[in-house]
């Protein structure tokens, strides 16, 4: 990965550019306070989006995209198929709804937002069907562990482009990662700061004045220096342009070593094979 600045990309293995820095809005509320966010990210020049179906919140960013002025392809979004509509098998539908609520024509990149069991692979032939339909750029999972990547690989005309997981320095999963990067899928950080925890980790307040960086600064850094695409989540306007002020330094190889030593293994969110939603 090569990174230049807020609006770098990074290439998907179908040759479509995405943005490696982004703005995340899960428990982002519809309506005035999603529709700021997005707007302060954009004029900060945020230019990718993640959401989902889930999130509730889809009409809000599609309102502050069309609002920005923005032309739409210069913005990438990223939305979710929700695990009710795998179970259901209404993932087009679910697919048809996310494209109405962001008022778009097309999606940038859809996921799977996680491994719902005896019905993932066959939400992937549809997620196939999905991209080939034009509707969707790239297309790829949330949430997926070795096992069920293994499990798509299996059954895959078209290979996901993506798998966006909780990433962070209590849970690096670097065989996941390596494993994801031998097979050219871009690997995602979801909740990179760790809900704000990362401030109170003592290697990384100790680099934070090395680098005259927040520790949250130094983690977004960190992701970006190990090629892995980075969405923090804030509502806060300071803190939406402080967590992009991240281009103007560089982590030394021992730092990201002794970052990736905190590693614990320590999921904040659900754990992919005991999630029960």
């Amino acid at each position: 990965m090569n990174i230049t600045d807020l609006k770098g990309t990074v290439k998907l293995a179908n040759g479509v550019e995405m943005h490696y820095f982004g703005l995340g809005v899960f428990k982002t509320n519809e309506g005035t306070e999603v529709e700021n966010s997005v707007k302060w990210a954009l004029d900060a020049g945020y230019r990718h989006i993640d959401t989902a179906a889930i999130y509730k919140n889809e009409r809000g960013v599609g309102n502050a995209v069309k609002a920005s002025g923005i032309p739409r392809n210069e913005i990438f979004i990223t939305t979710k198929v929700w695990n009710d509509n795998q179970r259901n098998g209404t993932v087009l539908q679910g697919f048809e709804k996310s494209l109405e609520l962001l008022q778009t024509d097309y999606i940038d990149l859809y996921l799977i937002h996680w491994p719902v069991k005896g019905k993932f692979t066959q939400t992937w032939k549809i997620m196939e069907q999905i991209y080939r339909s034009g509707k969707a750029r790239a297309i790829g999972v949330s949430n997926f562990l070795q096992h069920h990547l293994e499990d798509i690989i299996q059954i895959a005309e078209i290979m996901p482009m993506v798998n966006q997981v909780e990433c962070h320095p209590y849970l690096v999963q670097q065989p996941l990662i390596n494993f994801c990067k031998a097979r050219n899928i871009i690997y995602e950080a979801w909740s990179p700061i760790m809900r704000g925890e990362v401030n109170e980790i003592k290697l990384l307040i100790e680099l934070s004045k090395k680098y005259t960086k927040s520790p949250v600064q130094i983690v977004l850094r960190w992701d970006l220096q190990k090629g892995i695409v980075t969405i923090p989540k804030s509502v806060h306007k300071e803190r939406i342009m402080g967590n992009a002020n991240i281009f103007d330094f560089e982590l030394s190889a021992e730092d990201i070593s002794q970052i990736d030593a905190l590693d614990r293994n320590h999921h904040f969110g659900a754990h992919p094979d005991t999630f029960n939603f």
